[in-house]
């Protein structure tokens, strides 16, 4: 039997194309990569640049997360802003009640013996000092024992803005010098110089006013020497009020209460007299 002869495939000679095709495939993808090299932003480049050298040189960098947003540091500590602050169970301190408690403290052997008196309500406190304890007889110039007293007085009082109305009072005895004509001078320049003292020792001078009353306001005889002594006082009026002009309401010494019918603490409720 014959053999049947192989049928031979001719020989392709254009296969070249296709890895010409390829190059040139390659060379287009190469000269669009270096065309988008040379248009791109130097700026952004430089920032590129930057950020691989920092990944390939610092191993932190590299495996540190990029943070997205405003990075907040971490705490086991609940966000103070979601905490629900606890309503204080202290009252707030009132200030009248506070001098008065210190007044009382400081002085308990001058009210004792009865020549400085406390008295308040909601609206203001007085304390009534005897004249013998800071002047001499007919005089304004304050003696030695009146700068410590006042001293510990401005102590108290300097750490509030509460104004301070200093009034002077004197008996009915007339007095005719040439620095006080009549009882007018006398009882305003008692206040004034415990006004000036007030304030030597630290008190705000905004807050103080002098007064003077004269003879007209007694709350004792003046037929006896007794009562007479009791009408030479000086009266620090602190007032609850913070407008020191409105607080000058020529309040005297018999509209506050004694510290005993106030609860020690000036919480009676009064209304200030219109006289």
């Amino acid at each position: 039997m014959a053999r049947r002869r192989s049928h031979e495939e001719p020989e392709n000679h254009e296969r070249w194309l296709v890895s010409y095709a390829d190059f040139i495939t390659l060379l287009f993808a190469f000269f669009v990569v270096m065309y988008s090299i040379s248009s791109l932003n130097e700026g952004k480049y430089k920032i590129l640049s930057d950020s691989l050298v920092g990944v390939f040189n610092q191993v932190d960098r590299a495996v540190k997360p990029i943070p997205i947003g405003e990075e907040r540091p971490r705490t086991t500590q609940q966000d103070a802003s979601q905490i629900d602050e606890p309503q204080s169970s202290q009252q707030p301190i009132d200030p009248l009640q506070s001098i008065m408690q210190s007044m009382q403290a400081a002085f308990a052997d001058l009210i004792a013996s009865d020549q400085l008196t406390i008295r308040g309500n909601e609206l203001w406190v007085e304390i009534e000092l005897n004249s013998s304890l800071l002047f001499p007889s007919g005089d304004a110039l304050p003696n030695d024992h009146a700068f410590a007293l006042l001293e510990k007085v401005a102590g108290i009082l300097a750490p509030f803005d509460n104004p301070i109305h200093v009034e002077g009072f004197t008996d009915n005895l007339p007095i005719n010098t040439a620095k006080f004509p009549t009882n007018w001078e006398l009882s305003a320049a008692r206040a004034g110089s415990v006004v000036r003292m007030l304030a030597a020792d630290g008190v705000d001078p905004a807050r103080l006013a002098a007064v003077g009353y004269g003879e007209f306001q007694p709350i004792a005889d003046n037929s006896t020497a007794e009562g007479r002594a009791r009408n030479r006082r000086v009266i620090l009026v602190i007032s609850r009020n913070l407008d020191v002009r409105r607080s000058v309401s020529g309040v005297g010494s018999g509209n506050a209460q004694p510290v005993s019918d106030a609860s020690q603490a000036g919480t009676q409720r009064a209304v200030p007299s219109d006289g």
